[in-house]
């Protein structure tokens, strides 16, 4: 695991990659800087994480010990706010030895903050595929 900090960016555009390197460096607290305080995860089941349970999640998936690919296929900014379509990947062998292939396209919403830099509102890694948890 990383210890180093992660880099917030000024530009909407980029910060699928900074997700993806706070995420491959391992570090739960890394990824919870890409958030905004009450950023919202929604899980593949269609339940909105946000806080401890957000951090969990993400946790679950950074004890695969696999990195994590993007490729941002659109971006769309109006002032503070940022309209991202990514596709991702967490591909590779897990600890036991088994190939681990977790994959979507997210749809994510991320704020400009005061301080110039771009955080996550809402998270959706599942886009348009996540269910309704009822």
């Amino acid at each position: 695991m990383s210890r180093t900090t992660v880099t917030l960016t000024d530009d909407a555009a980029q910060h699928p990659r900074v997700f993806a390197e706070a995420f491959n460096s391992g570090d739960p607290d890394q990824v919870e800087r890409v958030y905004e305080p009450d950023g919202v995860l929604i899980t593949e089941h269609g339940r909105a994480l946000t806080g401890a349970a957000r951090r969990e999640a993400n946790s679950a998936l950074l004890a695969l010990g696999l990195p994590i690919t993007v490729e941002p296929r659109t971006v769309s900014v109006n002032g503070d706010l940022a309209l991202l379509i990514v596709d991702w990947e967490i591909a590779g062998r897990g600890a036991d030895g088994r190939r681990v292939e977790v994959r979507g396209t997210a749809t994510d919403v991320a704020r400009k903050g005061t301080d110039g830099h771009w955080r996550y509102a809402i998270d959706n890694p599942w886009g348009t595929s996540a269910t309704t948890g009822r």
